[in-house]
C-alpha cells in the first residue's frame, strides 16, 4: 500500500461517446451519461433487434448506438491475441 496516496474513483472518457467509471456497470465501457454498457447494445443488435428497437428499449439515440458500435469495432480490431499463422496466405471463404 502506498502511504499518502489515494486512488481516485474517476470517470474516464475512453472513446468518443463512451466512458468508464468504477461506479457505473462495474467499470464496463458504457454510453456516456448512461448506465447502458456497450456489450448490451451490441448483444441486443446481435439478437436481431433493429436500431429503432434499441433506441426505444434503452432510450438512446442513433448517434449513441453508433458510438457503441465504433468502440466495439475498435476494441476487437486492437485485441493483442491473434490466431497463429498456418503459413498459408489464403483466407477462409
Amino acid at each position: 500500500m502506498y502511504k499518502g496516496c489515494e486512488f481516485q474513483r474517476i470517470k474516464m472518457d475512453v472513446f468518443s461517446g463512451i466512458s468508464m467509471s468504477p461506479e457505473v456497470c462495474d467499470g464496463k465501457p458504457c454510453v456516456s451519461g448512461t448506465s447502458i454498457d456497450v456489450a448490451t447494445i451490441v448483444g441486443t443488435l446481435g439478437t436481431g433487434k433493429s436500431f429503432e428497437d434499441v433506441e426505444e428499449i434503452f432510450q438512446l439515440n442513433r448517434g449513441q448506438i453508433f458510438s457503441a458500435l465504433r468502440y466495439a469495432s475498435y476494441v476487437t480490431d486492437h485485441l493483442p491475441l491473434r490466431m497463429p499463422s498456418t503459413g498459408s496466405d489464403q483466407r477462409a471463404e
